[in-house]
């Protein structure tokens, strides 16, 4: 079990805590700040600890070199707001000089400090000594509560670590239990809804998950490639021609371990991929050549909704279509509300378009967790060890 921030005694510390503040924006506007939202349990923590706090974070891909487009500089303004107090950002084009190590220095229990976007520095995503090292010197403790970066091993999260006592932060802890505890402990039945647009995303996922479900539902654009698997005609659908195999021997290995896999029944299809197309609803055996399926259809949406009436544990990673567009969001907002109104069963969902797809639907708070990490989700999902969470220390 690893060590968390209640482990920690904080008073008259500075904790440095790699959080995940990598938003949609939109000329210097915040268009999401869940993300930011979701740090907040982790910061008052330390504060109520008495610990001065010293935040790390990405934004975009600035590619190793400074750039104002990637500027964490309009984060800080957006958190002193959630706050309700003041937070100094430091800026640095390098993010840690002789400067930003002054400004750290002077810092008393209860502030709060925002760094500049660590991707400026191209120490941060090789995980270079020298610049872990310059991270660490600016806290007394390392937290990491960046459940979005975990998988990846850069200096912000693994390096530091190295030089620091470590410990996960309450997002990060809720994470790994939630998601963990699913996959390796969950209530049965235990229901796997998958979707997105390529089946070679995720082979990992459900091949992995088909030793843990008892029932997998594929949706969105990747079940095309299943679809057509077992031989229907798919018209001008994106599929993956080169994964038919593939999804034929995952078919037959969900039946060898009694496993059900839903595909959906019919499809909503047009001839383009635009918000006034016009559309109809046919049966997966009745796509037209000339139209392509771009969201799920009535009859998929009542099975899946009656297969999830019974379920126990549900993970959902992938929109069942265009979601984006209302002509093609119907499948997507259906999953939303099944499992909003599932009273006895515990539901994650996890995957940027999934997190997308539940504000849009506005039932996040009826949903067990969300998780705010797309990537790290997955490979968790997938069975994989997440370098930012394994190099922390153990209780």
């Amino acid at each position: 079990m690893k060590r968390t921030i209640n482990d920690l005694d904080l008073k008259g510390k500075r904790a440095l805590i790699r959080v995940d503040y990598n938003v949609p924006m939109n000329d210097g506007h915040i268009e999401s700040d869940a993300r930011i939202v979701a740090s907040l349990p982790t910061i008052q923590k330390a504060l109520d600890g008495g610990a001065a706090v010293v935040l790390m974070s990405h934004l975009g891909r600035p590619k190793g070199k400074a750039n104002p487009q990637f500027s964490l500089e309009p984060v800080a303004e957006h958190l002193a707001t959630l706050l309700n107090r003041p937070v100094q950002f430091i800026a640095s084009d390098t993010v840690v000089s002789d400067d930003v190590v002054a400004a750290v220095a002077t810092m008393k229990p209860g502030d709060v400090a925002l760094l500049e976007n660590t991707r400026f520095n191209p120490g941060e995503e090789a995980c270079d000594e020298a610049f872990s090292k310059d991270l660490a010197q600016l806290g007394d403790v390392f937290i990491n509560d960046a459940f979005g970066t975990s998988h990846r091993a850069h200096a912000s999260n693994v390096g530091v670590s190295r030089y620091l006592p470590s410990a996960l932060g309450l997002l990060v802890d809720k994470e790994v239990a939630y998601i963990g505890d699913a996959t390796e402990h969950p209530k049965r039945p235990f229901v796997a809804i998958l979707g997105g647009a390529k089946v070679s995303d995720k082979i990992g996922v459900i091949d992995h998950l088909l030793d843990k479900v008892d029932s997998i539902v594929i949706v969105g654009a990747m079940a095309n490639t299943f679809i057509k698997a077992e031989g229907y005609e798919v018209g001008k659908s994106l599929v993956e021609d080169d994964k038919l195999d593939l999804a034929r021997s995952l078919m037959t290995k969900a039946k060898d371990k009694g496993v059900g896999m839903l595909l959906p029944e019919d499809f909503v299809v047009a001839a383009d991929m635009k918000a006034d197309a016009p559309t109809e609803t046919v049966d997966r055996d009745s796509i037209p050549q000339d139209k392509a399926a771009f969201d799920i259809g009535e009859k998929s949406i009542e099975a899946i909704k009656a297969l999830l009436t019974t379920a126990k544990t549900v993970v959902w990673n992938g929109p069942a279509g265009v979601f984006e567009m209302d002509n093609f969001s119907k499948g997507t907002m259906a999953i939303a509300h099944a499992l909003a109104e599932l009273e006895d069963a515990i539901t994650i969902v996890g995957g940027g378009d999934s997190l997308a797809a539940i504000e849009k639907s506005g039932l996040e708070s009826h949903i067990t967790h969300v998780s705010t990490g797309g990537g790290t989700s997955l490979e968790m999902l997938e069975g994989k060890s997440l370098p930012g969470i394994d190099a922390i220390e153990e209780a």
